[in-house]
């Protein structure tokens, strides 16, 4: 049987719609929406990944290997540049993370922190007063060029598309015909957020289709069902969306042959599903109520899993900060040990798809939901009464033999340790369990519960 490596995918989006008077519901590719069309967003440069020389002249591998390294080299420049703004996202990463990943339901959870990153440092933008402040409290950040600073630099390391990894990053404002918008506000955007801007009329349906047609070329058509659920009206004044479209290969791949079925312990029942198997030496991270492993991604980062304890759950370890610790150290982390590991993991599909408005409220963003307090003066004139309606977020993330993809976009309008284990472990992920996946500079792309892998 032919050995196949597992793809590791994720898809995101986030939109967000404003409007005036009253409530309505609500990267690179080849869409261009030239009907509408403003601007197209204008993507960094980067060298493509070389293909492999035909042949076995000694002066072509030479040259091959040349690109190779000039490829890793600005790879690496470009990624090294961004550490200080990782590192300065985990109080923000901490605060998303009690609101989207703790629940009493039994339900799969998943957001892209990454993505709402984008999402929120835009609508900054487009806001003022005590609007801006309480999302650049949320964001971590005292004033917008901390923001602009920031985002530019996570958007150069983690942006992808060069024929080895695919993290593709997206962001559009969609803008009503006939009212006037403050054009050094879009430029704003199309050059520190490459956000291309389309306008059309609100109150025509294929205005609607071709945002719904950009959402799903940039995630990939991951999210069709929850893009469909995104709607523009005639109250709408201006959407704002943001995606990402993550794929990689795992660096230790796992083979079909290996995969058998099992059951998963889900806490409504026991489930029955193809569970992956690899069994070889690897750091082995564990806490006083939690075990981990990291897998690698080529090219990229890699997924962590983490595994509560027996006796333990998802909600607690999330609470404890653990999570975002183990994570941000990495191989610091005190309590690891080099050693065989014998993995069962399942394949799973899970996608999460949020109404943040009560969350971002919760979090301390509040002014821009209300037609008073609401300022978004710096992208149009405040006599609309501009308010935000609606803030989705849809994320979803898939892993197996053939192929993992994962998306997600955001819309809006206007302690002690425990024991190391002595030889081997058997790290049996056969109930609920966290799952992070991090980019190629260790920002968090997508968090997740894996409560029910099918």
């Amino acid at each position: 049987m032919k050995k196949r490596q597992i793809l590791i995918g994720a898809v995101a989006f986030f939109v967000c719609l404003v409007v005036g008077f009253c409530i309505s519901r609500a990267g690179e590719g080849n869409f261009m929406a030239t009907k509408y069309a403003i601007a197209q967003a204008k993507y960094p440069e980067t060298i493509a990944y070389p293909a492999e020389p035909e042949g076995d002249e000694e002066d072509k591998w030479e040259n091959y290997m040349e690109q190779v390294d000039a490829y890793y080299e600005q790879n690496y420049e470009r990624r090294n540049r961004s550490k200080p703004y990782v590192e300065g996202l985990y109080p923000f990463y901490q605060r998303t993370i009690q609101e989207f990943l703790v629940c009493e339901g039994n339900e799969n959870r998943v957001y892209s922190p990454l993505n709402l990153y984008m999402a929120l440092s835009m609508l900054a933008e487009t806001t003022d007063g005590n609007s801006r402040a309480q999302i650049l409290q949320l964001l971590g950040a005292s004033e917008i060029e901390e923001v602009r600073q920031s985002a530019a630099g996570l958007w150069e390391a983690n942006y992808a598309a060069d024929g080895a990894l695919e993290c593709k990053l997206a962001n559009s404002i969609w803008l009503k015909q006939g009212m006037e918008y403050r054009e050094e506000t879009l430029q704003r955007l199309a050059d520190t957020y490459h956000a291309s801007s389309f306008q059309g009329d609100m109150e025509q349906k294929e205005y609607t289709k071709e945002l719904q047609k950009w959402l799903n070329e940039q995630t990939g058509g991951l999210l069709k069902e929850q893009a469909e659920g995104i709607s523009l009206t005639p109250e709408t004044i201006l959407a704002l969306a943001s995606t990402i479209y993550y794929r990689a290969r795992w660096t230790e791949r796992f083979y079909e042959e290996s995969t058998k079925e099992g059951i998963f312990h889900a806490t409504a029942g026991d489930i029955p599903c193809d569970f992956m198997h690899q069994n070889r030496s690897q750091t082995y991270f564990f806490g006083e109520n939690f075990a981990a492993i990291l897998l690698g991604f080529n090219f990229s980062g890699g997924m962590w899993l983490i595994l509560p304890d027996e006796g333990s759950s998802v909600n607690a370890l999330v609470q404890s900060g653990e999570v975002l610790r183990l994570i941000e150290e990495g191989y610091q982390w005190k309590d690891q040990t080099s050693i065989k590991v014998n993995l069962s993991m399942p394949k799973f599909d899970i996608v999460s798809d949020l109404d943040l408005k009560e969350s971002l409220k919760t979090m301390g963003v509040t002014d821009i939901f209300d037609e008073k307090t609401a300022d978004f003066s710096p992208i149009i004139a405040p006599e609309e009464l501009p308010y935000l309606s609606k803030a989705s977020h849809a994320a979803r993330v898939l892993v197996d033999e053939e192929g993992c993809q994962a998306a997600a976009f955001m819309v809006m309008a206007a302690a002690s340790a425990g024991m190391p284990p002595e030889e081997q472990v058997d790290f049996v992920l056969d109930r609920p369990f966290v799952f992070a996946i991090t980019g190629a500079d260790n920002s968090i792309l997508f968090l997740g519960v894996v409560e029910r892998p099918i």
